[in-house]
């Protein structure tokens, strides 16, 4: 799988960003910085003033990619579900039994996040927790109507689609596959979240990872 993703390019809607940060070295810069900025100081305190200062450059030639850190952070959730629906694929490809191939897809979309060193100007663990801390505000918006429209999410809802189509393989006469699928991802990014910042409202700790508390849940719901 490593060497197949060395020729991967996460690919993110042109709408998002005004340049491809992928195609210059201050691009790259811009994305790895924010990753450790936001993580850093969150996402409200985040300004590309701050992000400039930081990398060097002038607030401007931050605008010339990202129209706004809304736009950004939208960028920077979708690269993180384009590298976890690659993990997907990847594992669980060669799965012929559906209720084995849906157990192994719940184990890499719930599992902690190790980084990976294909792609050098992505921390995928600071990552992994700007998505779980902060992704909500990529959406939650007046605009979300318009950017779904736009394909903003079209990366998050394909691998809604994958875990759906799973879901049915392993039991069509399930009547609630999607639902259950866009459960399996948001409770996933919530019950981290309650694991590290209200430990008190979950389950789930280092003896019970939500990964467990998941595939508990669906397969307690879903028959083979």
């Amino acid at each position: 799988m490593e060497r197949l993703l060395q020729s991967v390019k996460i690919a993110i809607n042109e709408k998002v960003f005004l340049k491809d940060p992928e195609s210059s070295d201050l691009g790259k810069r811009i994305v790895e910085n924010s990753i450790l900025l936001i993580d850093k100081i969150g996402f409200e305190a985040f300004t590309f003033k701050k992000l400039g200062d930081m990398i060097g450059s002038n607030e401007s030639s931050i605008y010339r990619y990202f129209e706004n850190k809304h736009k950004l952070l939208v960028y920077l959730t979708s690269w993180y579900w384009g590298w976890l629906e690659y993990q997907l694929v990847f594992a669980t490809n060669s799965i012929a039994d559906p209720k084995e191939k849906l157990a192994r897809a719940i184990a890499i979309v719930t599992r902690n996040t190790v980084e990976d060193q294909t792609f050098t100007h992505v921390n995928e663990v600071l990552l992994n927790k700007i998505v779980v801390n902060e992704s909500s505000k990529s959406f939650l918006t007046k605009e979300v109507d318009q950017e779904n429209k736009d394909g903003y999410f079209v990366i998050y809802k394909r691998m809604v689609n994958r875990l759906e189509e799973m879901i049915r393989a392993v039991d069509p006469s399930y009547a609630y596959p999607t639902s259950l699928a866009s459960t399996v991802l948001d409770s996933t990014l919530h019950q981290h979240f309650l694991q590290d910042h209200f430990p008190t409202l979950t389950n789930c700790d280092t003896t019970h990872s939500p990964g467990e508390f998941v595939a508990d849940l669906v397969f307690k719901i879903v028959k083979a």
